[in-house]
């Protein structure tokens, strides 16, 4: 199991959490996802390293920007 943390901005409610997280869920080999919504830290775990290209997309599909 890997974990790995980002930082996500414009994130500023319970809906903005739900879409990130559901977006980053369909990478392949995700197995949790955790939004803090007032810090934008998002601490995904998963089965091996993930591309940050894939999760950087998949936020941006969501509607907003991975900065680290």
């Amino acid at each position: 199991m890997t974990e790995a943390g980002y930082t996500v901005t414009g994130m500023v409610c319970a809906h903005c959490a739900a879409s990130v997280t559901e977006e980053i869920k369909r990478i392949p080999g995700v197995s949790s996802v955790t939004v803090d919504i007032d810090s934008g830290r998002v601490v995904v775990a998963s089965n091996s390293p993930l591309d940050v290209m894939d999760v950087r997309s998949a936020v941006e599909e969501a509607g907003y920007e991975l900065t680290t």
